[in-house]
């Protein structure tokens, strides 16, 4: 009977705090490491922590920022499709970054050991116009190669194809996210770059209506903070995390972990937005969309609100 009672008084503590959370949609493209944050922090309750209940929609980045301002979801996972939205002068913001610097690795046939050894090569990619070629445009100049002279970019299509066309010689390299570093090596392919150890490129994080801002600061803040709490269990629990991956992505053991700790350096513990990676960002959408204006980092970026929630659980910590 003891026993009875207290667990009718532990469903009276909680009963009262589930009615109360706030249902919330976050849109995300597709099942990848870079977007694990924010459906890691809804399974491990700390979405629950912050009053919230979050539901996560699959959506095209080309249809989420209208999305957004229709109010059917509430916040978005692509960072570059909301700057892009922004420079187009639709009214959505950045407000946090949870993988500042993208994970991708630039994947060869194994007589490539370095990138300027790429010069003059033809680069599979999904798409034209992607995030693949961003990147492998910025991996380009880091070297010192200009992408418009220096590489020839070849949609191929999915991960298997583009690596079809390596084995088939129709291709030199390839790029993408854990773990298409680890399935390429098993292919006898190399990694001879991997973005996030080169360049700050803002990824994944949380874009919002400027409406949703304004009316709703509270929520923002909670949800900022969810995801900070979300980062901060990944950097610091591998095995939690790796079981959540292998749930999610659809993955065995083996590939969690060597995705895990492929991915792991590249998410940061306080949302930070860096401005340099935000500037990139800018440019290349502006690139992609043919814009000449200078774009401010006002123009697509508030954070205001992500400063707070900085702030607030830091003071929490001490």
């Amino acid at each position: 009977m003891k026993k009875m009672i207290g667990v009718l008084l532990t469903l009276c503590v909680f009963l009262p705090f589930a009615q109360a959370a706030e249902k919330i949609r976050i849109g995300f493209p597709d099942l990848a490491a870079q977007f694990l944050p924010l459906p890691l922090g809804e399974v491990k309750g700390l979405f629950h922590e912050e009053g919230l209940q979050a539901e996560f929609i699959r959506i095209r980045p080309a249809i989420s920022s209208a999305a957004l301002i229709a109010a059917e979801i509430d916040y978005d996972a692509v960072i570059g499709n909301g700057i892009a939205a922004a420079i187009r002068g639709l009214p959505v913001k950045i407000i946090a970054a949870y993988v500042p610097a993208t994970p991708m690795a630039l994947i060869a046939r194994p007589e490539f050991k370095s990138v300027p050894e790429l010069r003059g090569k033809t680069i599979g990619l999904n798409t034209y116009g992607g995030a693949l070629e961003s990147i492998a445009r910025l991996m380009f100049k880091h070297f010192g190669l200009d992408p418009d002279k220096d590489a020839k970019f070849l949609p191929t299509g999915t991960v298997d194809s583009r690596f079809a066309a390596m084995q088939q010689n129709l291709t030199a390299a390839t790029l993408g996210s854990p773990p298409i570093d680890f399935l390429g090596k098993k292919l006898g392919f190399m990694v001879i770059a991997r973005a996030h150890e080169l360049f700050s490129f803002p990824a994944s994080g949380l874009v919002a209506s400027v409406k949703k801002i304004k009316e709703r600061p509270d929520e923002v803040k909670r949800v900022i903070k969810a995801g900070i709490k979300a980062n901060r269990y990944i950097r610091q629990n591998r095995d939690g995390t790796m079981q959540f991956m292998s749930a999610w992505l659809k993955i065995d053991k083996e590939i969690a972990a060597v995705t895990y700790d492929s991915v792991v350096k590249a998410y940061n513990d306080d949302g930070g937005v860096p401005e340099s990676g935000l500037r990139l960002v800018i440019e290349e959408a502006k690139r992609v969309g043919k814009v000449e204006r200078e774009i401010s980092i006002t123009e697509v970026a508030d954070l205001t609100i992500l400063r707070e929630a900085q702030r607030e659980l830091t003071a929490k910590t001490k």
